[in-house]
């Protein structure tokens, strides 16, 4: 017997899109909802190819704490970033820092990587090709072990925890 594709190879993500259209459109009508489905069943059908690996989750609540944090942090960021750049040019001080990973998996290194990219004042620049170190560029960093330190504590570990790693 043949076998029937999955519509729906990551049901959270497809509903997750669905929210996302409707608060986006600000409207929960007909042709709103219609739509939102329709993008909602397509994207992630047209992209399962590109999904290594299902991700695991081990604690789903934790992901929603933890995207709590990262939106906090993304906050105080800002700021703290502003001041650097609107203030003396001396405060400015750049770095390059190697992380070690403890992280197994494409989608925790991917979320890790990504969580330090869109926190205001670091960015990953390279994954090395055994994926046990990423290269983060820092705007200003005093003490570049400190921030090693507070990569793995705060987003590293957590991302584990939730994760199957």
């Amino acid at each position: 017997m043949p076998r029937v594709p999955n519509l729906l190879p990551h049901p959270l993500l497809s509903l997750l899109l669905l929210l996302l259209w409707l608060l986006l459109n600000n409207s929960v009508s007909a042709g709103q909802l219609l739509l939102g489905t329709l993008f909602a069943v397509l994207i992630p059908l047209f992209t399962r190819r590109f999904w290594p690996q299902p991700a695991n989750l081990r604690h789903p609540g934790r992901a929603f704490r933890f995207m709590g944090r990262v939106l906090w942090d993304i906050i105080v960021a800002n700021f703290a970033v502003a001041r650097i750049v609107l203030g003396p040019s001396s405060a400015i001080r750049p770095v390059f820092v190697r992380v070690p990973l403890d992280l197994e998996g494409e989608v925790a290194i991917t979320v890790l990587m990504s969580v330090i990219s869109l926190t205001p004042g670091t960015i990953t620049a390279d994954l090395d090709d055994e994926r046990s170190h990423v290269l983060v560029h820092a705007l200003s960093e005093h003490d570049p072990d400190e921030l090693v330190r507070e990569i793995k504590k705060r987003y590293e570990s957590v991302v584990k925890e939730i994760f199957l790693c």
